[in-house]
């Protein structure tokens, strides 16, 4: 089984930046898509942004231009860049990757288990 260890959370001024990353260990397997998302109190979790295996990415509207991801594939990780951060940004982010794992071969979903972000003065 795929684990993935995210790092990076904490507290952050509004304005502010923060970078999480998210390691993927294991093995005989391969990462698709690789993603983050995030869910803050009362909330469902939502979608942050995506980026495939050749680097097409999908960010949210409300972190447009604020958030970047991007990944290595030969390290299995993937990284989120946030600027600007706002206070409606606090959540606790999950890191998600798609896996095709070889012995046996199965398809799933792998989730990290998650860190705090908080963004407040």
């Amino acid at each position: 089984q795929v684990q993935l260890v995210e790092s990076g959370g904490g507290l952050v001024q509004p304005g502010g930046t923060m970078r999480l990353s998210c390691a993927a260990s294991g093995s005989s397997f391969s990462i698709n898509t690789m993603g983050w998302y995030r869910q803050a109190p009362g909330n469902q979790r939502e979608l942050v942004a995506t980026i495939s295996r050749g680097g097409y990415t999908n960010t949210a509207d409300s972190v447009k231009g604020r958030f970047t991801i991007s990944r290595d594939n030969l390290r299995n990780t993937v990284s989120l860049q946030m600027n600007s951060l706002k206070p409606e940004d606090t959540a606790v982010y999950y890191c998600n990757a798609d896996i095709t794992a070889y012995r046996p071969l199965r398809l799933y979903e792998a989730w990290g288990q998650g860190t705090q972000v908080t963004v407040s003065s």
